[in-house]
């Protein structure tokens, strides 16, 4: 090859350079008309009923300021968060076991774990607690004592929240330990690390990416489940609301009360649990 053709191939531009492509056709996005319409429309509709909702003057939004941090309905709030924390915490410490017996191969645990499951997912939470509710009709006395001294209404509520979300709960977690890869459990027995460490250290991690998830969505759906106690007179959130209209027959304004409350503790726990499920997720492609 002679040296001017080395010469031009070496002052040659670049294939990928535009300049050395004139004719090459210029890419245009294709007009999306339809999906900005789409859009136009609904930000109209939403402006249009956040409009209704600010200037209807049947919300009474002056006596929802005015109840909204009031000593009784503060009262509520307190109970029905301490409920589904109590609840949340009992029904995963129930639900571990009963996913653990799940997986278990004793057949006897096994079983029994299957129908607890089985049995109080197919019972509907509010025929359960008003089974519990009226126990005293089944067994008056307990060890001595009288069963309607002995269960209150709030103690019906933590026992019939807590049977209906442990077997919801085992499920969630055989599911995020099932998701566990099982060749890595192989490997760490092969390495000589003990039960205790290959869950700690291989198993929990990453079951956990699974768990979080779903138990988040149980968090939030325990808060707004705790409403259904207010049927056996516990005074939660609703039910201190439902007293206050009850007397003053103001019921949209308290509703209002009850409803910002309730968005508002969900909306911190939603953060909460992207930010738990970030931190589980560490090291995956998951990761934002």
């Amino acid at each position: 090859m002679s040296s001017d053709t080395l010469a031009k191939v070496a002052t040659a531009p670049p294939p990928d350079d535009p300049a050395a492509l004139p004719d090459t056709p210029r890419i245009v996005p294709r007009p999306r008309a339809g999906q900005w319409a789409a859009a136009a429309l609904v930000l109209i509709l939403l402006a249009l009923a956040a409009n209704s909702v600010i200037r209807n003057e049947a919300f009474q939004w002056g006596l929802v300021a005015d109840y909204f941090t009031s000593a009784s309905v503060l009262r509520g709030l307190w109970l029905t968060l301490w409920l589904t924390a109590v609840v949340m915490v009992l029904g995963f410490g129930l639900g571990t076991l009963l996913a653990m017996g799940r997986l278990s191969g004793n057949p006897v645990l096994r079983t029994v774990s299957w129908g607890y499951v089985w049995f109080f997912r197919s019972m509907p939470i509010l025929v359960q607690l008003l089974f519990w509710f009226n126990i005293g009709a089944l067994y008056p006395e307990v060890f001595g004592v009288r069963t309607v001294n002995l269960m209150g209404p709030v103690t019906i509520a933590v026992v019939g929240l807590t049977l209906h979300e442990a077997a919801y709960a085992a499920e969630v977690v055989r599911g995020g330990i099932l998701s566990v890869d099982r060749g890595q459990i192989e490997a760490a027995q092969s390495l000589g690390l003990g039960r205790w460490r290959r869950w700690r250290r291989i198993v929990l991690p990453q079951a956990m990416r699974s768990i979080v998830p779903p138990a988040g969505n149980m968090l939030i759906g325990t808060l707004k489940g705790t409403s259904i106690v207010s049927v056996i007179a516990v005074q939660d959130l609703l039910y201190s609301v439902q007293l206050v209209y009850h007397r003053t027959y103001q019921v949209i304004p308290l509703l209002m009360v009850a409803t910002l409350w309730y968005v508002v503790v969900t909306s911190v726990l939603g953060v909460g649990q992207y930010y738990v499920e970030r931190h589980y997720a560490r090291g995956s492609e998951r990761v934002r």
